[in-house]
């Protein structure tokens, strides 16, 4: 058989053809070899950065949680120390209360506000033949106002303006009394700090101090004042 040129070309062509896709074929097998590894690696990365935000996520939660519980610690520790600061300052403020009540009692301090003045004379009549001493105001007719007041809240007493004390003394000597060595003679009038209202109230008992006087034949006259001053012990505030 005699072949023809043209079947020769013909060969050739697919030859080359052939070749061209086998070489393209090897090139994209390769470029595609190339690429996915680096697909791979960027999958991965931002896989782990995932990761990492979920963790940390994870761990501000967390941290949020602690803060919350520490806060909610401070704010009780917080009503502690305010609870404790009113707590003293109460008890601070009972004790100056305390030590200026004590103060006024001791006679250290002047003592200003309202009160009353209880006067007691000896007897403006005595019958003949009588026992004159039976008709005069004696120390313990004066001490038993004094510790009525006192017991009724006086804050400060004094006897004919002489300021009395926790160890103050009351001595009879004949028609004169002698308060803490000053001698002072009748009328005695007691001058005390306090509720007016309240102090005459408990000196007007039935059968109380006033009752007892009138009936030992002493004179007795009260005053309320709406405003008294009594000087420091050891002071005569007349």
């Amino acid at each position: 058989m005699k072949v023809k040129g043209k079947h020769i070309i013909l060969s050739f062509v697919l030859l080359v053809t052939g070749f061209i896709i086998a070489l393209s074929y090897e090139l994209t097998s390769e470029s595609r070899s190339a690429a996915i590894p680096g697909y791979e690696r960027q999958w991965q990365y931002e896989d782990d950065l995932r990761n990492q935000i979920i963790l940390e996520q994870a761990a501000n939660r967390s941290l949020a949680e602690e803060l919350r519980l520490y806060q909610e610690q401070v704010r009780e520790l917080e009503y502690s120390l305010s609870s404790i600061d009113e707590e003293q300052e109460a008890k601070t403020r009972n004790l100056l209360e305390d030590l200026e009540r004590l103060r006024k009692i001791v006679g250290q301090v002047p003592v200003e506000g309202p009160g009353i003045e209880v006067a007691l004379e000896d007897a403006s009549y005595m019958p003949d033949g009588a026992n004159p001493n039976d008709y005069i105001v004696h120390e313990f007719h004066i001490q038993r106002v004094v510790h009525e007041l006192y017991v009724a809240g006086a804050e400060a007493i004094a006897i004919n303006g002489y300021r009395l004390s926790h160890q103050s003394y009351i001595q009879c000597v004949g028609p004169v009394i002698r308060i803490d060595g000053h001698t002072s003679s009748a009328p005695f009038v007691v001058t005390a700090i306090g509720d007016p209202d309240h102090l005459e109230a408990a000196l007007s008992l039935y059968g109380g101090v006033k009752d007892q006087l009138v009936n030992d034949e002493i004179s007795v006259r009260m005053q309320k004042k709406d405003y008294v001053l009594l000087s420091p012990h050891l002071t005569e505030g007349r």
